[in-house]
């Protein structure tokens, strides 16, 4: 088997417009999440913003892109690049838009609609392959909350099977629009003051923007090239609980599934994962879902935390965010904490400040609408 290896990141959050920026505020225990009122509809509310406004998706695209690439030292047009960005909004704050000029208008003419082409789904993805010169392999998953793990699988797929020798992959949201607020607070699924992980008394998600993107490369196109490595892919898995629209199968057999096929895949035991990167919504059914799945399956113990405390839920580009701190946690040997959890609910060794440790071998996980799952395991080199 093909031996996949990150060379490069690029992330922006509200924690901060750099990679390094964002690591240096989660570790010092900092949170990007603010009251904001973006939208005069809505009463003030919690969100992670990078600026004062919702981004868009286009500019951040272009941000991470280039800064992944910077990371990895290379250098534009990379012609047999595969590319692989995926996100669970996409353009939709532009089709909102849109949709509120129609209805605003008597008669709208179609002239209005200028190039809507540019807005479709899998764009975004297409634009990043210009932006580098590739002219390969283009992909742009979408699966919900699970995105940016699918994609980095996918584009460690495309190595393992030698399509490509080096991928570019991650996931970007700028879910700050007026339907995606509306539609969490309809679920009653919107949290009032602030996001607070796995405590007792969290009070459901905060909608965050940003995105993560990783430079993937087999080891020994790396070790050509000697780059620096920030850690390896072992595994992943991928399943759904063919269960419900957006709450989680009881019993979590298909999360059970994913985590047990991941460590398999990774030649790992529980026992072996010196820290997990939790989903960790702050939403009741997730945290509690994602704890009984945790106890079961590492009845040793485990150190666990969730950055969404931090940096707001993120939606797609999530689990791609959880990577990146998770790679910076194997290469500086720090646990991120899980801001916002005062009073834990669940029995698990919840990281509460960043903590120096012994780490060799990691697990993010990742949660979706739909009972979609997904787990990637990483290892320092």
């Amino acid at each position: 088997m093909v031996k996949i290896v990150v060379t490069g990141i690029g992330l922006v959050s509200a924690l901060g417009g750099s990679f390094e920026d964002s690591w240096r505020n989660l570790i010092a225990g900092k949170s990007g999440i603010r009251l904001h009122q973006p939208f005069s509809e809505f009463t003030p509310l919690p969100l992670g913003l990078i600026g004062e406004q919702p981004s868009e998706l286009t500019r951040l695209t272009r941000m991470v892109v280039a800064s992944a690439l910077q990371d990895s030292g290379l250098v534009a047009p990379l012609a047999d690049c595969a590319v692989v960005i995926g996100s669970s909004r996409s353009y939709q704050a532009s089709w909102e838009k849109l949709a509120r000029q129609m209805y605003n208008a008597e008669n709208f003419p179609v002239s209005s609609l200028g190039n809507w082409l540019d807005t479709l789904p899998h764009i975004n993805a297409i634009a990043a392959a210009r932006q580098i010169g590739a002219s390969g392999i283009v992909l742009a998953p979408m699966a919900a909350c699970t995105t940016g793990i699918w994609s980095i699988a996918q584009a460690a797929m495309l190595i393992q099977t030698g399509q490509c020798q080096q991928a570019i992959a991650g996931a970007v949201e700028a879910p700050i629009t007026p339907l995606t607020l509306a539609g969490f607070q309809q679920m009653g699924a919107l949290a009032k003051t602030g996001a607070y992980p796995f405590d007792l008394h969290r009070e459901g998600l905060v909608l965050g923007e940003g995105a993560a993107v990783f430079v993937l490369e087999s080891a020994e196109l790396a070790k050509q090239r000697q780059a620096k490595v920030y850690g390896e892919i072992l595994g992943f898995s991928l399943t759904n609980d063919a269960y419900h629209s957006n709450s989680p199968e009881p019993e979590a057999k298909s999360a059970i599934a994913a985590i047990k096929q991941c460590l398999e895949r990774s030649c790992l035991l529980p026992g072996d994962i010196d820290y997990i990167h939790a989903h960790g919504t702050a939403t009741q059914l997730n945290d509690q879902m994602e704890s009984m799945v945790i106890q079961r399956l590492f009845p040793q113990g485990v150190a666990v935390s969730s950055t969404k405390g931090s940096t707001g839920h993120t939606l797609g580009a999530s689990g791609a965010i959880g990577v990146a701190f998770s790679l910076m946690a194997l290469k500086h040997q720090i646990l991120p904490p899980c801001l916002g959890l005062q009073q834990p609910e669940f029995d698990l060794d919840i990281v509460t400040s960043a903590r120096i440790s012994k780490i060799r071998q990691v697990l993010c996980l990742s949660f979706g609408f739909g009972g979609q799952n997904a787990a990637i395991a990483l290892a320092a080199l």
